[in-house]
């Protein structure tokens, strides 16, 4: 009898990702604020030019991303040979993990910190090692007291998701400086151009040769459908990186969508100042009806309940009234819902829902 087929070590201690609900029984049309998305979509630049796109399904689209590569280092400053661009950041912190560690080997992260990194550690059969926050903030000195010899990534997002909470970038690169031989350190700024004069670690890795920092178009762009981010790093690693990236990982839809999204600044300045106004209201009404909230350098905000039972009592409540907001209970959060700050028409009904349910206690 032959022996049974199994995967890799680690393969099999994976939980499925779930992703932010989207439908709930009784209402054709809820109002979706579970998954970070931006309420305006994309720029309408993307958008006809996504069509255009169309036109070319037949072709196969560019294998090195050069006309993407290069609208994002002329927007953001970067040095284009040293940009890698994925299916989504995931695909890079994926890419990461399977270039940069192994059997034997560690990869780090944070308490609440975002499922892709111990997903992506275990696939590449290391072992994931979890570190303590400290209120819902990274813990700095219990980062530095996980590294071990074995050590090969260290994961932060930030800002921090679900917790919308950030590190400042004097903390970073006290990390960084700490950080063993043969290690890198992973900056994820899915959230970066929220937080208003944040540059996602570009300055770090510019100086370093042990830290890369990762971007999406799924959040402040509104691409999330089309699946596009990209890594930044010492040349070395991006190097490292190309030779496991599929050639063709990314459609042509996606690359002229995306090109177009980043160079049309009007439209994401217009969403992240939108984001900035609402998430201020959405935390200050929130906090006036006694619902405890960090201040958020995201898009959204992270409510604290008394409990659980309150928090799984007030998610009921808003799905009864038609709205989707994340119960992060698989971060650690089980007394929190995480709510995506949307249009200001969006965020009075959260506001007006939670009134009434607060009311009704």
């Amino acid at each position: 009898m032959t022996a049974p087929i199994r995967p890799q070590p680690g393969i099999l201690d994976i939980a499925l990702y779930q992703g932010g609900a989207s439908k709930i029984d009784g209402h054709d049309d809820p109002l979706k604020l579970s998954s970070n998305e931006n309420p305006f979509g994309p720029s309408p630049a993307a958008v006809e030019a996504m069509g255009r796109a169309l036109t070319d399904s037949h072709r196969y689209p560019s294998t090195d991303h050069g006309p993407l590569r290069a609208a994002i280092s002329e927007v953001y400053g970067l040095d284009c040979e040293r940009v890698i661009c994925g299916v989504g950041s995931d695909e890079v912190i994926h890419f990461l993990c399977q270039a940069y560690a192994g059997p034997g080997d560690e990869v780090l992260y944070t308490e609440h910190g975002f499922g892709m990194y111990r997903i992506s550690a275990l696939a590449a059969g290391a072992r994931a090692v979890q570190v303590p926050e400290a209120e819902r903030r990274v813990d700095l000195d219990a980062l530095i007291g996980g590294l071990s010899e074995r050590t090969r990534l260290v994961f932060i997002a930030n800002p921090a998701n679900p917790t919308a909470t950030m590190l400042q970038s004097g903390a970073v690169e006290r990390l960084a400086d700490a950080l063993p031989d043969q290690c890198l350190l992973v900056l994820d700024g899915a959230y970066a151009e929220f937080a208003d004069g944040y540059d996602g670690g570009r300055a770090l890795v510019d100086k370093r040769n042990n830290v890369v920092m990762t971007r999406t178009f799924s959040k402040a762009y509104g691409l999330g459908g089309l699946r596009v981010g990209y890594g930044y790093g010492p040349g070395h690693v991006i190097d490292t990186l190309n030779r496991i990236r599929g050639p063709f990982n990314l459609s042509g839809l996606a690359l002229a969508g995306a090109e177009a999204a980043v160079r049309d600044r009007d439209w994401v300045a217009m969403c992240i100042r939108v984001n900035t106004d609402e998430r201020a209201r959405l935390t200050g009404g929130l906090r006036q009806l006694g619902i405890d909230c960090d201040d958020s350098f995201a898009n959204f905000v992270l409510a604290r309940f008394a409990d659980e039972a309150e928090a799984d009592a007030a998610d009921a409540y808003l799905k009864s009234q038609g709205v989707i907001v994340r119960a992060p209970k698989s971060y650690g959060l089980p007394h929190c819902l995480r709510i995506t700050v949307g249009r200001p028409e969006d965020n009075d009904r959260v506001l007006a829902a939670l009134a009434s349910f607060k009311g009704a206690e």
